[in-house]
C-alpha cells in the first residue's frame, strides 16, 4: 500500500485504522506544527534584521560593498568602539532616557486618574469621554504639529525636555487609558465599599488600593510609553533646535548624514541606539505579555 502524501490523505489512513479519537490527534499534531512555523516565521522576520545590522556593525565598508550578507572578516570593533567613546551618543543617551522618564511619569499618572474616573464612577457622557479618547488613536500626530509647536514657544518650553515629554504624553494618553480601564473595572465594587467604611476617600482608595492591585497592567503601559517616546522622531525634531538636547533618535539621523559613505559605522551607531529599548523589553517582557493578557481577559 502507497504511503500518504498529504495531511489529508494520513487523516484518512488514520481515520480507517484508528476511528475518530485517532483523527483528532492527527489534526490537532498538523494544527500544533503549522502555530509553530507562523511562529517561528514571524520571529525569523523580526530577529533577522536585527541580527543582521549587529553584524553588520562589525564589518567596514568594503565588506559590505563585496558581500552584503558575509559574516565579518575580519572583525571590525572600532565601529562601536569609537560610537561608544564619542560624547554626543552619551549626551543624546542622557536626553532621551529624561524625556522618556518625564513622559511616562505624566502619562501613566494622568491617563491611570482618568480611567479610574471612567471605570467606576457614574457621570453623564461618560461612554462619549471614553469615545473621544478611543478616537485619540486614530489622531495623527503630524496634523497637530504646527499648533503644538507654537504652543509650545508661546510657553517658553522650545529646546526642553519638558517641552517635548508633555507633548509625546498627551499622544500616549488614549492607549494608556484604553488598557488601564478594564484593570480598574475589574476590581470588586465591595472593596470600595469596605476601603470607604474604613474611613479611605476616593484619592485613598486609588493610591493605596486600586494602583498596587493594578500593577502589572502599570508595568504594561509604562513599558509602552518608555519605548515610543525612546522611537520617536517627528516631535523631538520640531520642539529641538540645539544638538546639545537630541535625543538618540535625531542623534542617529545626523551621524548618518556625517558618515554617508561609511555605511558599517552607520549601522554600529544604529544598534547602539536600539539597545536600551530592547533590553527594556527584555527586562519588562514577562509583566508586559501577563498584563496585555490580563488586561484582554477582564475586558
Amino acid at each position: 500500500m502507497a504511503e500518504p502524501t498529504t495531511v489529508r490523505e494520513a487523516v484518512a489512513v488514520v481515520d480507517r485504522r484508528g476511528g475518530p479519537d485517532a483523527r483528532v490527534r492527527v489534526r490537532r499534531i498538523a494544527g500544533s506544527v503549522l502555530r509553530y512555523a507562523v511562529l517561528l516565521a514571524v520571529t525569523a522576520v523580526i530577529v533577522i534584521p536585527v541580527v543582521y545590522a549587529v553584524l553588520s556593525g562589525f564589518r567596514d565598508a568594503p565588506q559590505l560593498a563585496a558581500n552584503p550578507v558575509g559574516l565579518p572578516n575580519p572583525w571590525v570593533w572600532t565601529n562601536y568602539t569609537d560610537s561608544l567613546m564619542s560624547a554626543s551618543f552619551w549626551v543624546q543617551l542622557r536626553n532621551s532616557a529624561v524625556v522618556a522618564g518625564l513622559s511616562t511619569v505624566v502619562v501613566v499618572l494622568f491617563a491611570a486618574l482618568a480611567a479610574f474616573v471612567i471605570a467606576r464612577r457614574e457621570f453623564p457622557g461618560r461612554e462619549l469621554a471614553y469615545t473621544v479618547f478611543t478616537l485619540g488613536l486614530l489622531f495623527p500626530a503630524t496634523v497637530a504639529i504646527l499648533p503644538l509647536l507654537i504652543l509650545v514657544r508661546d510657553l517658553g518650553l522650545l529646546d526642553n525636555p519638558l517641552g517635548l515629554a508633555l507633548p509625546e504624553a498627551a499622544f500616549g494618553l488614549p492607549l494608556t487609558i484604553i488598557i488601564l480601564r478594564p484593570f480598574f473595572r475589574s476590581i470588586p465594587k465591595e472593596l470600595e465599599d469596605a476601603a470607604a467604611l474604613d474611613g479611605c476617600g476616593p484619592l485613598g482608595f486609588f493610591f493605596r488600593i486600586l494602583l498596587p492591585l493594578a500593577r502589572p497592567a502599570l508595568v504594561t503601559v509604562a513599558v509602552l510609553a518608555i519605548v515610543s517616546s525612546w522611537n520617536q522622531f517627528l516631535l523631538p525634531l520640531v520642539m529641538l533646535s540645539d544638538a546639545q538636547n537630541w535625543t538618540l533618535p535625531l542623534g542617529v539621523t545626523n551621524f548618518s548624514t556625517q558618515y554617508t559613505t561609511d555605511t558599517a559605522r552607520i549601522v554600529a551607531y544604529t544598534a547602539l541606539a536600539l539597545v536600551p529599548a530592547l533590553a527594556f523589553y527584555l527586562v519588562a517582557e514577562r509583566q508586559l505579555v501577563g498584563g496585555l493578557t490580563s488586561g484582554a481577559v477582564k475586558g
